[in-house]
């Protein structure tokens, strides 16, 4: 079983607490006034939907309550955001300025550029079949300047561009991990690719020898 619990923030509103239920994650969607200290305390990972920091005013206020979670030894997971306006310019712990970098095509190749890294081993083996028979977007408003903190993990580009290395970043903060991807697991998820599915079960994964209630 799937033993991490999810808190969920909606931001624009997507599927992907449904899809995570149906993997066998305790999912609790919580809304931006029921994140406190107290509440944050039952749950290994919290995850934001996309475009929450265009969508959701009070998380700007919720920011540090968030940061203190990862510190603690749990994991946040942050879902693409566009360029637009946001709610707040402090994204994550560290510096990470969104751009427009994206890849439209969905059966890009896809680059390691982490291959030891936990978030591609455990408890799946990622390899380039995984991004096989992705839909509509590999990924967009990837981040292309970040701090030296996060590692970058992924490289993939359209055909005929520079490569985008920004489209899963992740950092470990305190005792816990800040994860940022504009990967379209939105997409991909409900599409039913296995390889997304793999890949997401290895982001909650991530803290999970840290991360206890």
């Amino acid at each position: 079983t799937n033993a991490e619990k999810i808190a969920y923030i909606m931001g624009a509103g997507d599927e992907v607490p449904v899809y995570l239920a149906q993997m066998g994650y305790s999912v609790t969607v919580l809304k931006p006034e029921e994140i406190t200290k107290e509440n944050l305390k039952n749950f290994h990972v919290v995850i934001l939907g996309i475009r929450a920091y265009n969508t959701v005013e009070e998380l700007a206020f919720k920011q540090q309550l968030l940061f203190d979670f990862v510190k603690e030894g749990h994991t946040m997971i942050v879902q693409y955001n566009t360029t637009g306006k946001l709610v707040t310019k402090e994204l994550a712990p560290f510096t990470l300025k969104i751009s427009r970098d994206r890849v439209t095509e969905e059966d890009a190749e896809v680059r390691f550029l982490a291959p030891s890294h936990s978030v591609l081993n455990y408890p799946n083996t990622i390899s380039s079949k995984d991004f096989k028979g992705w839909v509509q977007e590999q990924g967009l408003y990837f981040p292309d300047e970040w701090d030296a903190t996060f590692t970058p993990i992924l490289s993939s580009n359209d055909t005929g561009e520079n490569p985008k290395n920004g489209s899963l970043l992740i950092a470990p903060y305190g005792k816990g991990y800040y994860i940022y991807t504009g990967l379209s697991f939105f997409r991909e998820l409900p599409a039913g690719v296995s390889g997304a599915y793999r890949l997401f079960a290895n982001m909650i994964s991530l803290g999970s020898k840290t991360n206890k209630l």
